[in-house]
């Protein structure tokens, strides 16, 4: 008799979904692809696997033993209630640093080079081409996160010769050479008073949220540039428009906020210097990236059927 695996994700291609089917059929699954949440065939009922970005589809698959997160970000599923304390969780860690670095290298860029002041002065029909600009070259850059995205963004970085990249993490440890020192995340104060450019990548978790309060936004130097692409929850987010508005940081990129989707009359839409994209760094419109996801999901698959190790289990406690 087959197993079942529910697979909700909307974004995958037709090529996609074929590699699924014929993966999961090749390990003893049949698949049920579902339309939309509001969708629950029967079938739902055997699932033993659930692929798929809902947290509220797997009350409906009460066999389930297993949820593979499409994201890497999976706090949604470690909700109290959400999933049986049985039940699995993995996610899709090592998805989504080349589209995330790319981002945080745009918009450090767009920081650096004074892209929003020129933006106003073309918009205004004007030719003033003198505003001071900065570099990645020879800058002192600090890194809160150093996984999949923190990496990548490293490896890109390097090209611009910075004089050095400082990670910091929950472990204070990295497998890969990528950084000229790497640290516990309590060490941050020690950091941020010679930081150029801070990048974070890390997950919402009860640890890093308020991690950047206002005490520790005001140890940065006046010119340094923030980068956020992990969760809105790190920031204190009034503190670091006061401080923008003041010009005692030169400029921010948030990626994400405290509240999704940024209110219409936040503040935050007028704040000098500050560049917002509505949380799109990691988005499935990059096609390798829904291709990782989907090799990174068939590689545990496989793993399941074969009753080995899963590779990117998520400790519900932590949040990753």
């Amino acid at each position: 008799m087959q197993r079942t695996l529910a697979v909700f994700f909307p974004v995958l291609s037709q090529g996609q979904i074929t590699l699924i089917e014929k993966t999961a059929q090749a390990v003893g699954f049949r698949c049920v692809f579902l339309p939309d949440e509001s969708v629950r065939p029967e079938e739902l009922r055997d699932a033993e696997v659930f692929f798929g970005v809902s947290a509220a589809l797997p009350s409906a698959m009460p066999k389930l033993k297993w949820v593979a997160s499409p994201n890497a970000g999976v706090e949604p599923y470690c909700n109290p209630g959400v999933l049986p304390d049985s039940v699995t969780l993995t996610n899709s860690a090592g998805a989504y640093g080349v589209t995330i670095s790319e981002h945080i290298v745009m918009v450090t860029l767009e920081l650096l080079r004074q892209r929003l002041r020129y933006l106003s002065i073309v918009a205004a029909r004007d030719w003033t081409r003198d505003l001071p600009v900065s570099s990645i070259l020879g800058s002192r850059i600090l890194m809160l996160g150093t996984g999949d995205i923190g990496k990548e963004t490293a490896r890109r970085l390097r090209a611009f010769a910075p004089a050095r990249i400082i990670g910091l993490n929950r472990s204070g440890r990295c497998e890969e050479a990528l950084f000229d020192f790497v640290g516990t995340i309590d060490r941050i104060g020690d950091f941020l008073p010679e930081t150029d450019i801070l990048i974070a990548s890390l997950p919402g978790t009860p640890l890093t949220a308020g991690l950047l309060n206002e005490a520790r936004l005001r140890m940065l130097p006046r010119h340094a540039c923030i980068v956020n692409v992990g969760r809105g929850s790190l920031i204190d987010e009034t503190a670091l428009r006061a401080l923008l508005e003041a010009g005692e940081l030169a400029g921010a990129a948030l990626d994400v906020f405290c509240e999704e989707p940024l209110p219409a009359d936040s503040p935050l839409w007028q704040t000098a210097n500050l560049i917002i994209t509505p949380h799109i760094s990691g988005n499935t419109t990059l096609p390798y990236t829904k291709d990782r996801i989907v090799a990174l999901f068939l590689d545990d698959l496989r793993r399941y059927a074969a009753d080995e190790p899963f590779r990117r289990v998520v400790d519900r406690s932590l949040g990753y």
